[in-house]
């Protein structure tokens, strides 16, 4: 069988980059079962209420949702179970530095296979405001509006 290679979007978390600013990001390996990952070839996973925690100098990936595979027996996966993320000490030591200094946590923005092994992209994020979340609105909305109306001028011009 032929190596896979690229990168297969599996799942994506759209709603954290409205809930959250997203300060940095970092891709993480999944110690996963083996029926976990034949969910996820077939894509079948979601990351909406999706968390990443530090606990015993490792970081514990909670309620990303994949669901038991079909054709699995008494071998099969718990869907919600936590999952270990693999990283490099020095990410982590970090990490735990930043998620310690206060109102920032870790979220998961994407799941998906790189060459294939699976990978998650976890940011390090500070949770918006109600009103911050209408004015990102607003500022997207603006930027939207001007580049419609440069190309309509440059349409008009050429």
């Amino acid at each position: 069988m032929p190596k896979e290679t690229g990168r297969k979007l599996i799942a994506q978390n759209k709603r954290a980059r409205h809930d959250y600013d997203i300060l940095d990001t970092y891709e993480a390996g999944l110690v996963l079962m083996g029926t976990e990952v034949k969910a996820l070839r077939a894509g079948r996973a979601s990351l909406v209420d999706g968390f990443a925690q530090i606990a015993d100098g490792e970081i514990w990936l909670h309620n990303v949702h994949i669901p038991e595979y079909t054709e699995g027996t008494w071998t099969n996966h718990a869907p919600r179970r936590r999952r270990k993320l693999l990283l490099h000490r020095a990410e982590i030591e970090k990490l735990i530095g930043k998620t310690q200094e206060g109102g920032l946590t870790l979220v998961p923005l994407s799941l998906y296979f790189k060459d294939g092994r699976a990978k998650v992209e976890v940011a390090l994020a500070r949770g918006r405001k109600t009103y911050d979340k209408r004015h990102a609105l607003a500022e997207r909305d603006a930027a939207r509006e001007m580049s419609r109306i440069m190309g309509q001028q440059a349409k008009r011009r050429g």
